[in-house]
């Protein structure tokens, strides 16, 4: 047979290569800011001014900067802005860098359209940076994993259907008849992916001119397709593709092969089958339908299982390898990134059972869980495959091993350091929360308590990740001294014999999974139907059965004034660090709902889009905040929290003060809420939405200047009515009505009418 001849492209290659380590570096800072903040709050005023004499400013001696910043810099976006750009700039970027360079050489083809390829990789860095943009704006839906707005989903929808498209194409016209393991998990990957990202993100735009968009789904259905999404994002998005990497790029590094093709089959199907199913157990005690939460924590613990499948296939493959290990610094990050994957993979199904999930969730351990499989299996993955094609692409030698091997020790170190201070942290806390003295009072009752009993640990995960980014500082010294000292090949020639034209029939005697290899199409229909039985199961009689959420007669619509304040709420990140919801328990039926004695109710949320449970509690749960607190009391809070809660680590919003709230789209989002949603306004109360709002924000000030002399003279010296205009108000009135509908001990619902 005639050989035909080729050539590899490189040069989409290196320029996914060159986005990975520009973002990955931003998104560690972005890490970094974010970590330092939850122990120095006023990192902001250090950099835009305070009126706060105890701290030292680089700017003026006012807050003037810090209010003109509009919350760019707050904790809330910084950290939407840290895990976005890790998962979908760093990973992301790594993943379709290994997944362009491994497929044309395990196809033995050239990717079907450079133009493709090249579109693929501009929209994927353009969205990357309108992210940026708008999530410094304040611009987000808050949704986990999903905060971009509509028009930037649309966005990464076209770009990952031109990668599956340029994939599937390069598929069909290769000269390998069957598809190695590393290709079943792209595949797969990319049919869950965009599954997963366009039902997640069904929302309704105010208008096809703004950004601001509602979901399509409304508390607790919100909640299970987001957690469909969110741990699933974790699967097939920081999951599946690195497996895929590891499948290549370790048996290439370690000169070895595979060490089980049965356990790639294994792992592969019963991953892909498993995985999807697991996502409910982020919502153990909630309130989610219990049958719900019991699937996800039967799938969780089966997980275990084609995880570490996958684990010692990896470690296995390294079999009369190991000496290879203690020389070669690619090898060392690919056999800690497969163990902290094994890791990762085992503790998750524990915090997924209910004894454990009741102490671990909204703790540090989930942090430092997240982070064991982002820093060692996302990240050491991306080092060891960035370390192992740029010798290659640019035909020389690493510039200096002895610096990767500096690398690899300073990131295990920013591992250990990073991780085990946050499981002693998640301990801590959820073990305070939870303590009770015996009167039956709780031990710690002031939440402040449990924050300042961890700030020891926060510093200690601060320095984990220094000693994590001064690693990545110096890899991105060696590549750019390798690439100095190469010259690289744009076009790789290659030759390859054309695949001749068999039946796509069954022949006898080949083995099933065998025949699958060579028929991809069919292989990805297989992958489909398994992705998709637990995502039907779980998902749709959630979304289908009206009567899955009782309806609470009490339960109202939000006025207009509080739809803008939950609005403000979002913008600003502030279910970052506030969960709203109250799980069935002593401690926090005491802790959060005082005399009302109501755990939270699943027909509490049905005007929630999106929901707001939270995943992460650095500051208290918010669900019962109505009435808790003087309406002068969250003021001074939001302008500065140590004012009213010393030692608390929350960050100043005196730009809500400062700033009038913009009511030109109220009586819009009225209308789409009743039109759409079939919210139960009434004419009457849409055409008096301003109304509604100036008298209820008028009752607000009024209250707060009967609570706070203070601020009654103050706003004395200014013109009438200014207070009343403020984004401030909005959120108070937002704050106010958290919880407030259910106030009886007898709870009326559709069940029981």
């Amino acid at each position: 047979m005639e050989t035909q001849k080729f050539s590899y492209d490189n040069s989409i290659v290196r320029a996914f290569l060159y986005a990975t380590l520009v973002f990955g570096l931003i998104g560690f800072t972005f890490g970094l800011t974010a970590a330092l903040m939850l122990f120095y709050p006023e990192l902001p005023e250090f950099f835009f001014g305070t009126d706060d004499t105890t701290i030292k400013s680089l700017a003026s001696g006012n807050i003037e900067g810090l209010i003109n910043t509009h919350g760019a810099f707050g904790f809330g976006r910084i950290r939407m802005l840290h895990t976005n750009t890790v998962i979908f700039a760093f990973v992301c970027n790594i993943v379709y860098t290994g997944i362009y360079y491994s497929l044309q050489r395990l196809l033995k083809t050239r990717m079907y359209s450079d133009t493709l390829s090249w579109l693929h990789f501009w929209t994927w860095q353009f969205m990357i940076v309108a992210t940026f943009v708008t999530f410094f704006m304040g611009i987000n839906t808050s949704k986990e994993y999903a905060e971009h707005e509509w028009p930037i989903d649309i966005l990464i929808a076209f770009s990952w259907i031109i990668f599956g498209i340029n994939m599937f194409l390069t598929i069909s016209k290769r000269r390998v008849r069957h598809l190695y393991v590393a290709i079943w998990f792209y595949i797969g990957t990319w049919i869950a992916v965009a599954m997963l990202h366009i039902f997640n993100n069904l929302e309704v735009p105010l208008s096809f001119t703004g950004w601001k968009s509602y979901s399509a789904y409304a508390g607790v259905k919100d909640a299970i397709v987001q957690w469909w999404y969110g741990h699933n994002a974790v699967a097939f998005v920081l999951t599946t593709p690195v497996l895929g990497l590891m499948y290549y790029f370790l048996p290439k590094a370690a000169d070895r092969p595979v060490f089980s093709y049965k356990l790639s089959i294994i792992h592969f199907w019963s991953l892909i089958f498993v995985y999807i199913w697991a996502g409910p157990h982020h919502l153990q005690y909630t309130a989610l339908p219990a049958w719900a939460q019991a699937v996800g924590t039967g799938f969780s613990i089966m997980l275990i299982a084609p995880s570490w499948g996958g684990m010692l296939n990896g470690l296995l493959t390294l079999r009369g390898a190991w000496d290879k290990v203690r020389e070669n610094p690619i090898l060392k990050f690919f056999v800690v990134a497969v163990t902290c994957y094994g890791m990762a993979t085992f503790e998750g199904p524990l915090l997924a059972t209910k004894n454990i999930n009741k102490i671990g969730h909204f703790t540090d351990w989930v942090i430092g869980h997240v982070h064991l499989g982002a820093l060692g299996w996302n990240g050491f993955m991306a080092f060891g495959v960035i370390y192992y094609l740029v010798p290659i692409m640019w035909r020389t030698k690493l510039w200096s091993v002895k610096l990767a091997n500096w690398h690899f020790w300073l990131g295990t170190l920013g591992i250990i350091f990073y991780a085990v201070p946050m499981y002693i942290s998640g301990f801590t806390q959820g073990l305070m929360w939870k303590q009770f003295n015996p009167d039956g009072t709780l031990l710690w009752k002031n939440w402040l308590d449990t924050v300042t009993a961890i700030i020891p640990y926060f510093k200690m995960r601060f320095v984990g990740g220094l000693f994590y980014i001064s690693g990545s500082i110096l890899m991105i010294v060696n590549v750019i001294a390798t690439v100095r000292k190469g010259s690289f090949q744009k076009e790789v020639p290659a030759e390859a014999p054309a695949l001749a034209n068999i039946s796509k029939n069954r022949k006898e005697g080949e083995g099933t999974h065998l025949w699958l290899e060579r028929t991809p199409v069919l292989l990805g229909i297989l992958s489909f139907i398994t992705i998709s039985i637990g995502s039907s199961i779980e998902i749709i009689p959630t979304l289908s059965l009206k009567k899955s959420v009782p309806t609470i007669s009490a339960v109202k619509p939000y006025s207009p004034l509080e739809l803008e304040g939950r609005d403000i709420y979002i913008r600003e990140g502030c279910n970052a660090c506030h969960s709203q919801m109250v799980r069935p328990f002593r401690d926090e039926i005491v802790r959060f709902n005082g005399k009302n004695g109501q755990y939270s109710k699943a027909g509490e949320f049905v005007y929630d889009r999106p929901f707001l449970w939270g995943s992460k509690r650095t500051g208290p749960d918010l669900h019962r905040e109505g009435g808790k607190n003087p309406s002068s009391w969250h003021y001074k809070h939001m302008y500065n929290p140590r004012s009213t809660s010393a030692g608390s680590i929350m960050p100043r919003y005196p730009w809500l003060i400062a700033t009038d709230l913009d009511r030109t789209k109220m009586v819009d989002k009225m209308k789409l809420m009743k039109n759409v949603f079939d919210v139960p306004y009434t004419k009457a109360e849409i055409d008096s939405a301003d109304k509604w709002a100036n008298n209820q924000s008028a009752k607000i000030v009024k209250d707060i200047f009967a609570e706070a002399n203070d601020l009654k003279v103050a706003y004395a010296k200014r013109p009438q009515g200014e207070l009343e205009k403020k984004e401030i108000v909005a959120l108070i009135s937002y704050l106010q009505r958290l919880g407030t509908d259910i106030k009886t001990t007898e709870i009326k619902t559709a069940s029981n009418n």
